[in-house]
């Protein structure tokens, strides 16, 4: 049979990605039986929940990398691998400080292992306990809230435990919280005000849990007050309306769009932090305020919008119009735009964040009030006018 130098090319090429496929895979780079040398020198730093076990490198060309086996506190055996390059490891998943037994093996380029070189290690306290300890459930309007610091930034679950139809208790996956932000803070909501008994614990991510801290839990009556009752109540230093239809009465008139909307006129008002206040009829035990910021051109909220705000309340202020002992700091508050897209524009995220309105809560030991006071520190055009499309007040006016 004669063949071409084509057909000769083509069946060179055929061979050669062959030839690479097979060697393809995980097999061992060579099968040599030797084991490598054991690592030496080896010093141990126990830290919260792990220790960092470091040694010296054996100078064996053998070597691919070092293994640590051990068996953490949840029972299941655990292993952890460096590369030759590096002269440390770390071993976790502890959840107490007892002493465990850490084996450390080098291990060859054709996968054999040499002799243990056996360390002890002894965690400190791990970093779910530290979660748990500082953990406070406190009972809030229509639910309660849960605080905690995780100073180390670990991955925890903040496990919440409530009974099922059997009475049993069970992980409630909507009102448990998992993440690894240094300080936690989860609002639960929309809950009746009966007792309730509800378990708390704390998990990392090998399953190891601290005790459960069951509490009673009774959630603060709360309803939206009566905004027909609410009269606008200009005081010296409230700053003026804008002329051409915006009313401070149209804040709660529950209708969107201009001029239904509370707007300051900012050169009338001068550059000084613009206020509004208004009486609300009724003296209550407040738990949030509710904002629509005003979409200006129909769409633009982030511009008039407020960004850096106080609300203040009395139950009978000053006739000055002076921010004196007659008020009561309720919450600063500061709107934050989501797409941290520059001044003049929003993309959608902005607009349907804004659109549906941001709810601030009042602090929870602030007193009874009947007036409140809103005064705008900072809009996002740099300004100090405030724009208000729709406003809503919640507590307990009982």
């Amino acid at each position: 049979m004669k063949l071409t130098i084509k057909t000769i090319m083509i069946m060179l090429l055929l061979g050669t990605v062959v030839s690479c496929r097979k060697s393809e895979g995980h097999n061992p780079i060579n099968d040599d039986p030797v084991p490598p040398a054991v690592v030496t020198g080896v010093s141990v730093v126990n830290l919260p929940g792990k220790a960092k076990i470091t040694y010296q490198v054996p100078n064996d060309e053998r070597l691919l990398y070092v293994k640590a086996e051990y068996v953490p506190t949840s029972g299941v055996p655990a292993e952890a691998k460096a590369s030759y390059y590096l002269d440390s490891l770390i071993v976790e998943g502890f959840a107490d400080t007892k002493e465990y037994e850490v084996k450390l093996y080098s291990v060859s380029r054709s996968g054999v292992e040499s002799e243990p070189v056996v360390v002890k290690v002894q965690p400190q306290e791990a970093p779910i306990w530290k979660v748990f300890k500082s953990m406070k459930v406190l009972n809030a309007f229509g639910g309660f809230n849960i605080t905690a610091e995780n100073p180390s930034k670990d991955n925890i679950g903040l496990i919440v435990l409530s009974k099922n139809k059997f009475l049993e208790y069970e992980a409630n996956n909507n009102w448990s919280v998992f993440t690894n932000v240094d300080s936690i803070l989860q609002k639960i909501r929309g809950l009746d005000t009966t007792l309730v008994t509800l378990g708390f614990l704390v998990r990392d991510r090998w399953g190891n849990t601290t005790d459960t801290l069951f509490q009673d839990i009774k959630p603060i009556f709360e309803v939206q007050l009566d905004p027909s009752k609410f009269r606008g109540l200009a005081l010296p230093g409230d700053a003026p309306q804008v002329t051409n239809g915006a009313r401070l009465e149209y804040a709660w008139d529950n209708r969107l769009g201009w001029p239904y909307t509370s707007f300051t006129h900012q050169v009338n008002g001068g550059p000084q932090p613009h206020m509004i206040t208004f009486d609300m009829g009724v003296l209550s035990k407040l738990s949030r305020v509710y904002i629509r910021p005003y979409p200006e051109g129909s769409r633009w909220y982030f511009l008039t919008t407020m960004k850096r705000f106080e609300i203040y309340g009395s139950e009978n202020p000053s006739s000055n119009g002076a921010l004196d002992a007659s008020w009561t700091l309720l919450g600063y508050y500061e709107v934050v735009k989501p797409s941290g897209l520059p001044y003049g524009t929003d993309n959608n995220l902005d607009q349907t964040t804004a659109s549906a309105g941001f709810n601030w809560e009042i602090r929870l030991d602030a007193p009874r009030v009947r007036y409140l006071r809103i005064r705008c520190l900072e809009n996002f055009a740099g300004g100090t006018a405030q724009s208000i499309n729709e406003l809503k007040v919640y507590g307990d006016p009982r």
